[in-house]
């Protein structure tokens, strides 16, 4: 796996996240994990200029135009390589370690909030940033494949229901496909997530038409995958 972020790097990230310039309203370091998996498993290759802005604001509003060019370098460095190791994981290895809420650290329920298993708790905030990247980039949502659908609906599964029929999937899920625990329903997440990369891998790595004006990737230019590879050792091969 690319090199991962460690725990001092994550809590730095945290800190880079939320000194994001007023009024702008950043992912918290949770929901930016889910989100930049979203984003890798869209049907098509999301470039960063496109991926990258909505980390910054919930209401797609531009960074100013005089930011701190220092924190923005590291705050792309590290959100970089953290999607490096999650592409890594996912695309390679099949499995990945999603940064999830310290279970340890939940507050109390409150008799305000929708009624929700501790594993969903742990989990929702992951799944809120994995839902916004198909709110900002809806191919996943707006196919007709019903294994797409299913494996969507898998990590859905965490967010407060919406209304019955939110509420009838999840009941759907939690008596066909249970989580008995906070592990299983990590591996469960994981899963759906290495499914959706899988389902939509043909269509993200279909070789278009050439075109005469189209410029040719060199086997020595970086991979379009976005694997950090070089393209003669990653599809190429």
């Amino acid at each position: 796996m690319k090199q991962d972020l460690n725990d001092a790097e994550l809590d730095e990230l945290a800190e880079l996240l939320n000194a994001t310039p007023e009024p702008l309203t950043p992912l918290d370091v949770l929901m930016l994990d889910g989100y930049l998996a979203g984003v890798l498993v869209q049907p098509r290759v999301v470039p960063i200029d496109q991926w990258l802005p909505p980390v910054f604001d919930f209401e797609h509003r531009a960074l100013p135009d005089d930011v701190d060019a220092t924190w923005l370098a590291r705050c792309k460095h590290l959100i970089e390589r953290r999607r490096d190791a999650l592409n890594a994981g996912i695309s390679e290895d099949g499995v990945f370690d999603p940064v999830i809420v310290d279970v340890d650290q939940l507050p109390p329920v409150s008799e305000y909030e929708p009624q929700q298993s501790p594993v969903s708790r742990a989990l929702m905030p992951w799944s809120a940033g994995f839902q916004w990247a198909q709110e900002c980039f809806p191919g996943l949502e707006d196919t007709a494949d019903d294994a797409v659908g299913a494996a969507l609906s898998r990590i859905y599964r965490h967010l407060p229901a919406q209304g019955d029929e939110d509420k009838a999937l999840i009941a759907v899920l939690d008596r066909e496909q249970p989580l008995k625990d906070l592990d299983g329903g990590i591996e469960d997440l994981v899963n759906a997530t290495v499914e959706l990369w899988d389902l939509t891998a043909e269509q993200r790595f279909a070789v278009a038409t050439i075109r005469r004006d189209a410029p040719k990737v060199g086997r020595n230019d970086p991979c379009p995958c976005g694997s950090g590879k070089k393209y003669k050792a990653c599809h190429a091969k």
